[in-house]
């Protein structure tokens, strides 16, 4: 058996209308620093989006979840921010912001297996 180890995961929002704080889950980032993991799964789904918001850019939305999963990566892609170590890249990509694309709270767990976990986290808290 496996041994366990601790993960931290945030749930992507797209917020379109900040001041209102209504939210569409897109997406979910899971970071385990046993495994030197931290990837990033979301789906765009535009018909759902643009009935949530009619005037909702979503090329630009497409773009910065493009950005977040090149910076998951440690791409050049992913720029400066992308270039940083592991745990440092998922602590900006979950900084507070008050944008269209958000993360919630981080929030932690236990996982033998951290490309599971994010399936499983995406199927629960995206699809």
């Amino acid at each position: 058996m496996h041994a366990k180890n601790l993960f931290d995961y945030a749930v992507i929002r797209v917020m379109p209308k900040v001041e209102r704080e209504e939210f569409i889950n897109v997406g979910v980032i899971v970071f385990c620093k046993a495994e030197k993991f931290l990837q990033v799964k979301y789906l765009l789904d535009d018909k759902r989006l643009q009935a949530f918001s009619p005037d909702l850019d979503i090329d630009a939305v497409s773009k910065n979840l493009k950005a977040i999963e090149e910076i998951c990566l440690g791409s050049k892609a992913g720029g400066a921010i992308g270039e940083l170590d592991i745990a440092s890249r998922f602590r900006w990509l979950t900084a507070t912001r008050s944008t269209v694309i958000q993360s919630s709270k981080v929030h932690p767990g236990y996982t033998q297996d951290a490309a599971k976990t994010l399936e499983k986290l995406f199927a629960q808290l995206v699809l």
